[in-house]
């Protein structure tokens, strides 16, 4: 940790609504959100406490002010970092990072403005990215002397070989309009309305069963590790379990009554 940002200020605020959607806000992290010691450990405190709660049905990940989601990891403490202290600082982010794509329900990120970097690598580890039409998307660190790390290794998989190749090999940053071609980012909208469109988003994950939420994206993420052949057999089982919870007999009875 450097002396240069310690603040008492919290940097992680979470909110939770009657609906069970929390809100998680980057706070008091300059005003671009950037990515210190302080702020990444803050943030790992709130995402875990917030794991364990049992009424969340889905988590919007945002910054303070529409200028960024997050404009990357800290610089200023970046520079001062050796080789065994820099493996430290990444590892902290990558914690982070883990926390948000193996959090128990769907996580939305918010990218009203510019996310590089550190800070992309966080978006990247959500389940959706919803940008405003102006938003811009790069992989600046090798401009600084450093490659690009942990959940990049998410983007060829997200975007093809050859685009991630390019944002990180280059540095350059891409417009709203080519990352959403990419699919890089799954929705933008004029920054008036992104936070409509999310509310949108979050209302529909709240109207879902919340165990049957859990149940899929903890198999999104098993399959990232499997065969095809492997996913595919232990989906069988899955099915079943998803009647134990009664939430398909509920469901499927409005449904039916509804389209009589």
């Amino acid at each position: 940790m450097t002396g240069h940002h310690h603040t008492d200020l919290p940097h992680a605020t979470a909110h939770v609504d009657a609906s069970g959607i929390a809100t998680l806000t980057i706070t008091n992290a300059k005003s671009v959100n950037v990515l210190s010691t302080p702020v990444i450990t803050d943030l790992t405190t709130a995402l875990t406490a917030l794991a364990d709660r049992e009424d969340l049905r889905a988590l919007v990940l945002r910054g303070t002010g529409d200028k960024a989601f997050v404009a990357g990891a800290d610089i200023h403490e970046m520079a001062g970092l050796d080789p065994s202290s820099a493996q430290v600082f990444i590892d902290r982010l990558r914690r982070l990072c883990e926390a948000v794509r193996l959090f128990p329900v769907p996580v939305i990120c918010r990218i009203p403005g510019w996310v590089l970097g550190g800070g992309l690598e966080l978006a990247v580890a959500c389940d959706m990215r919803i940008s405003s039409d102006t938003a811009r998307f790069g992989m600046p660190e090798v401009a600084v002397g450093i490659p690009s790390v942990i959940h990049a290794a998410l983007m060829p998989r997200l975007i093809g070989a050859a685009r991630a190749s390019w944002l990180m090999l280059t540095g350059e940053s891409v417009n709203a309009r080519t990352a959403l071609s990419w699919g890089l980012v799954d929705e933008t909208a004029p920054l008036e309305e992104l936070d409509a469109r999310v509310d949108e988003h979050t209302a529909r994950f709240a109207s879902f069963g919340p165990k049957v939420l859990r149940q899929q994206k903890r198999l999104l993420r098993e399959w990232e590790g499997q065969t095809v052949a492997e996913a595919v057999t232990a989906s069988v089982a899955e099915f079943g379990a998803a009647f134990t919870t009664g939430e398909p007999q509920g469901y499927m009875r409005t449904f039916l009554e509804r389209t009589r």
